[in-house]
């Protein structure tokens, strides 16, 4: 009697356990996980509520399905826990049998994530300086992350964000990954900070902040010809006789620009630098000026051309003291012929020398 109680009560166990492969996913009233979707990190905890049936289903075969972890039954309610989540597919399967011996299931999601291990940036086969116009390829390399299909990696240039993309390898374990931009620098590039980052979108019920992992920075160098500051062809310059000249021909590269200067004046000597200076000009400095600025083997060329013109101002004032002593001296002249004629007269040497007659005056007694 008492072997074939052991037998019933394991035929129960089992019909209780038992579970067909053939499961009916959109029944009406199929089981209810809490929460529905799971996301843990690799080795943490993890735990989720199922009720298998609403309805009267206490005499109906229930049960929880798992790879991993505990069930704790309390009535049609099945908790699932885990303590170190070590499993990349551990979605358990919660259902019940329903009348007519289908079995009405539901599977909750679980999304067990690692972040990257490592992201490193790149400029694929090239190192050292770029060159302007040329284009290069910008590489992001993700390590060891999990599911590497809730990767997006973004390119930045400082803080500007170049290109988003995200990985289309479909694997749950942790695996790696390579992402790739082709960009075309130019000179404003030069100096910049390239870099990459790796983030691991899971949802609104992963972490509040998705893990995030970032590459170094790589500064770029980039090589450029010379670029004029100003015109290339400037207006003639008329400058007077004994004046400063100053001519500028500044320019940026990289490498620094190298200036060689031609001049009208086989006997001047200038240095080669970006401004050419005369302190005081003459008739010698007059001509034209072609500053040449050499940079990456390019070269532009700049021409001054120079009119020195005669400083009148001395001339002006030798004449304005010629005429203002002309103008005194025929003053003076006017002068003192009008004061003989007007004040003193005219006189004859014998009206000066002719003496008055006297007549005597008889005395009185």
């Amino acid at each position: 009697m008492f072997s074939y109680v052991v037998v019933a009560v394991f035929l129960m166990g089992s019909l209780r356990n038992f579970h067909v492969s053939g499961c009916d996913f959109n029944c009406a009233d199929k089981p209810v996980f809490t929460p529905s979707r799971l996301v843990v990190k690799y080795g943490d905890s993890a735990s989720a509520e199922c009720v298998a049936c609403t309805g009267a289903c206490q005499n109906t075969l229930y049960n929880l399905e798992k790879s991993v972890g505990d069930v704790t039954r309390n009535g049609t309610t099945l908790l699932w826990t885990v303590g170190s989540l070590t499993e990349w597919d551990p979605s358990p399967d919660c259902y019940y049998n329903t009348d007519t011996n289908k079995q009405c299931c539901s599977t909750l999601p679980v999304i067990v994530y690692q972040p990257p291990e490592s992201v490193s940036f790149s400029f694929i086969n090239h190192t050292g300086p770029m060159f302007e116009h040329n284009q290069y390829t910008l590489q992001c390399t993700v390590e060891n992350v999990a599911p590497v299909g809730n990767l997006v990696v973004t390119f930045y240039r400082g803080q500007t964000a170049l290109d988003q993309q995200k990985s289309r390898i479909s694997q749950l374990k942790p695996v790696s990954d390579t992402f790739t931009l082709n960009i075309n620098v130019s000179k404003e590039d030069d100096g910049a900070q390239y870099w990459c980052e790796a983030k691991l979108e899971l949802g609104p019920e992963g972490p509040q902040r998705p893990p995030v992992v970032a590459s170094e920075n790589i500064t770029a160098t980039v090589y450029y010809g010379p670029r004029l500051l100003n015109a290339e062809n400037p207006n003639p310059i008329k400058i007077t006789e004994g004046h400063s000249l100053r001519l500028n021909c500044s320019a940026v590269g990289n490498p620094i620009p190298s200036y060689t200067w031609t001049v009208p004046s086989a006997s001047s000597s200038f240095p080669n630098d970006s401004v050419l200076t005369i302190n005081s000009v003459n008739f010698e400095h007059e001509g034209q000026y072609t500053c040449t600025v050499s940079c990456m083997g390019r070269t532009v060329d700049v021409t001054f051309a120079v009119d020195v013109q005669a400083d009148v101002i001395p001339y002006i004032i030798a004449a304005a003291v010629i005429a203002a002593v002309v103008i005194i001296a025929a003053g003076l002249v006017v002068y003192f012929q009008y004061y003989r004629h007007s004040k003193m007269g005219q006189y004859k040497l014998k009206d000066v020398l002719r003496s008055p007659k006297r007549e005597a005056v008889p005395l009185q007694a």
